[in-house]
């Protein structure tokens, strides 16, 4: 297989290319030009620099011309908080651009598509009474997104999605994001104030081998729920301090507590010209105060991924952002 990572000098695409070729597949990667990987950078992977968000149609059918597969691993997350409205942000780029790349790829005559999304879909398939999509812009985009490119196989090119949850792991010549979304906030804080939730997990290297599995075994139209262990807030919270060699005393934020702050980090952004695109006065009560857990056992048997080593991995991420 001859596989295109778009965003292969990113985190997940740069493990997804390690994987790739440990199994004997050829990989090349799509990365803006001012992202150039330094020797770390596998050379049998070669590098095409462009901006997909910005080439026209053309530009995109040349670049995946030869090539059996693509990989989209790129688009803002949940992290960014764009100007207002940030529906119009995250649309663009999650659904209208995914949208043009994957049918530029299959008009180049790729076969098999895999697209990473987010698990927030998940849950709002299972949980519709919540109202994850209708309460958060980002969540909405990525429910879009994953009919979009589905959509855009035309019965000639197979495009599986990847649902994905927290990641944790570390690459050369990046910061992880956890830095500033985490690490500062324990840092500075003398108790750390958080809501009683959990979350499923995984780690970088498990998604690359989840993305391979999707290559090689994924059947079109499928939303694979990816993920490995399910964590309390607390107990990720504490390993991170322990890495970072602190002891700090954890509190829970009563639910009406927290909704309270999200109500106020809305008004902050609302005066900057700012919107999240995961609704802070929904934040708490729809996300932060749940457990998003996931069985994912058929989902591992089915791509063939292993799975483990994640509490190491939080410990490495953290490393690496200190």
């Amino acid at each position: 297989m001859k596989a295109m990572i778009v965003g292969g000098t990113g985190l997940l695409g740069y493990h997804a290319i390690l994987e790739l070729l440990k199994r004997g597949h050829k990989a090349a990667a799509v990365a803006i030009p001012d992202a150039v990987p330094g020797d770390w950078f596998p050379p049998e992977a070669f590098v095409v620099y462009g901006d997909v968000f910005t080439m026209n149609p053309m530009e995109l059918k040349e670049l995946f011309m030869g090539y059996d597969a693509m990989v989209y691993a790129v688009g803002p997350d949940d992290r960014v908080t764009p100007r207002a409205p940030a529906y119009d942000f995250f649309h663009e780029r999650l659904v209208e651009a995914c949208g043009r790349v994957v049918s530029a790829a299959r008009e180049a005559g790729v076969r098999k598509c895999i697209v990473l999304n987010s698990y927030f879909a998940y849950f709002d398939r299972i949980w519709p009474e919540v109202g994850f999509a209708e309460h958060h812009p980002y969540i909405r985009c990525r429910v879009e997104q994953a009919k979009r490119v589905i959509s855009e196989g035309m019965g000639t090119m197979d495009v599986c999605v990847l649902e994905l949850p927290y990641i944790f792991g570390t690459m050369p010549g990046r910061i992880p994001l956890w830095k500033d979304i985490l690490i500062e906030y324990l840092k500075k804080s003398k108790v750390v104030f958080f809501p009683r939730g959990g979350t499923g997990m995984l780690t970088v290297k498990s998604v690359a081998e989840a993305i391979a599995g999707a290559l090689e075994n994924g059947v079109h139209g499928k939303r694979y729920l990816i993920g490995d262990e399910n964590m309390e807030w607390k107990r990720l919270l504490g390993i991170m301090l322990d890495e970072m060699g602190e002891k700090k005393k954890i509190v829970y934020i009563p639910g009406f507590a927290a909704n309270l702050q999200g109500l106020k980090m809305k008004r902050e952004h609302r005066m900057k010209g700012l919107e999240s695109g995961l609704d802070p006065a929904h934040l708490f009560r729809d996300i932060q105060c749940r457990f998003l857990y996931i069985d994912a056992r058929k989902i591992k048997a089915e791509l063939g991924y292993d799975g483990g080593g994640v509490e190491d991995a939080i410990r490495e991420t953290v490393r690496a952002c200190l």
